[in-house]
């Protein structure tokens, strides 16, 4: 759907970690007429929420399914490994999964990476919630995995992370329900994008018909027939050339 069938808001539901603040603070400089309403849901509720109606659009986690969404891939984040600060493995730029070989890896019921398999020792219970984890592992109970925005969401001051090697990493797209692309849909897709302010992209353009009547319009006048002949004449001949084009004869000589 399209054009008339367009929300008169623009609603995008974002999941915990994401930053829409850049695109928002676009979106209100180009559309002030048309007010974005911010929604946070949880990762796992992100496609549920979009395909209900509630929001227009969202950024969202991968995996995104392809059979019923649209969706433009932002960028992928690091992922990081949550730790006190007195943890060894602070010591070191980089974490190796076998550092973690001693270590209880608390693993949330809403965690957004695609494990094989979880480093360390598993916890007896699951945490029901990335926030719950992260209590965990300041009361000394073990360390979480996580994508860096969600280490930032979560901080606290007796916790800091470092970067974890050989991790599945956690990619964030801009999805919307592939049957309901609406023209704000395609504004904010411009803005995540970064076309400009004057991109026509994706959007109606003016017909053929008028475009060429504005040229002609706006066109020079032509110069007379006649005019274009003389001009030829004298780029041919300077003032030695005749009206025919011809040379002069030499004067005959007297007898």
């Amino acid at each position: 759907m399209t054009g008339s069938d367009a929300t008169p808001s623009f609603r995008l539901a974002y999941v915990p970690g994401v930053m829409p603040d850049k695109w928002v603070r676009v979106w209100n400089e180009r559309q002030p007429d048309v007010p974005l309403v911010l929604t946070q849901v949880p990762a796992e509720a992100a496609a549920d929420r979009l395909l209900g109606g509630d929001a227009d659009a969202g950024l969202v986690r991968t995996p995104v399914d392809r059979t019923v969404f649209s969706a433009i891939p932002l960028y992928t984040e690091q992922t990081v490994v949550v730790v006190p600060k007195e943890h060894l493995v602070t010591a070191v730029d980089e974490v190796e999964p076998e550092d973690l070989a001693d270590d209880i890896v608390l693993h949330p019921l809403d965690d957004v990476l695609d494990w094989e398999a979880l480093p360390g020792r598993p916890a007896f219970e699951r945490p029901a919630t990335t926030a719950d984890a992260v209590e965990l592992v300041a009361a000394g109970i073990g360390v979480l995995v996580v994508p860096l925005s969600l280490a930032r969401l979560h901080h606290r001051k007796d916790l800091t992370h470092r970067p974890l090697r050989d991790a599945p990493e956690s990619s964030v797209v801009l999805a919307w329900p592939e049957d309901a692309k609406t023209d704000q849909v395609e504004d904010f897709i411009g803005i995540v994008r970064g076309r400009t302010v004057n991109s026509t992209r994706g959007r109606p353009q003016p017909p053929a018909q008028e475009k060429s009547g504005r040229a002609e319009k706006g066109g020079g006048r032509k110069k007379p027939a006649g005019a274009k002949q003389q001009g030829a004449n004298r780029r041919a001949g300077g003032s030695g050339a005749t009206a025919k084009g011809g040379k002069r004869g030499r004067p005959r000589r007297r007898s």
